[in-house]
């Protein structure tokens, strides 16, 4: 049985995008991108929403070449993993996915999700705020997972939904040298506190 499990990476304040859509002051270091790696030898499948989808697509071709010395080594292993890995993208605007191994659903449902979840022998990451707001209303995440950054942004395109009451129960925390704090939450199924 698997884990539906949504992860980000944000501002301590809770953004994953500033008010201007950037996030390049989100990106990982060398030691933050190999942990990501190590997490995510338990994922099995990834589900997007339509916009983090077309950010992570340059994984399709990022590092692929491997004459390509500018790409490190890292990050050449995170783009195999992802190529190869099952993806579903959930958008009403997009017309096809450019990407293998992948499959586009026009209508997020909680129970056909659940079910394919709990189908799979591993972790499902959840990938996008806009989604994951949808399952985390639904109560269909069993995990989430935050790498804080050490800046605040102020606005922007949160995490987390508003008006969203979670019982959490911390299960790991790593710190990073730069700064970054990883922190992996169980969410409770019984009614927050």
């Amino acid at each position: 049985m698997g884990r539906l499990v949504y992860t980000a990476i944000g501002s301590l304040d809770g953004f994953v995008a500033d008010a201007s859509g950037d996030f390049s002051w989100a990106a990982p270091d060398e030691e933050v991108h190999a942990h990501v790696n190590e997490r995510d030898q338990q994922v099995v499948a990834e589900l997007y929403g339509r916009r983090l989808f077309e950010v992570m697509g340059v994984w399709e071709t990022y590092g692929a070449d491997p004459a390509d010395e500018d790409v490190t080594e890292v990050e050449r292993a995170y783009g195999a993993v992802w190529r190869e890995r099952a993806k579903t993208v959930f958008s009403t605007t997009l017309t096809s996915v450019p990407t293998q191994h992948t499959r586009l659903e026009r209508s997020f449902d909680p129970a056909a999700v659940r079910a394919y979840v709990d189908a799979t022998d591993g972790d499902v990451s959840l990938g996008g705020p806009t989604l994951a707001a949808h399952a985390l209303r639904a109560g269909i995440v069993d995990a989430v997972e935050y790498y804080a950054h050490p800046v605040v942004i102020g606005a922007g395109t949160r995490w987390l939904p508003p008006d969203l009451r979670l019982g959490l129960d911390l299960v790991t925390e790593h710190r990073f040298g730069c700064g970054v704090v990883h922190l992996a939450y169980d969410v409770r199924r019984s009614p927050a506190p």
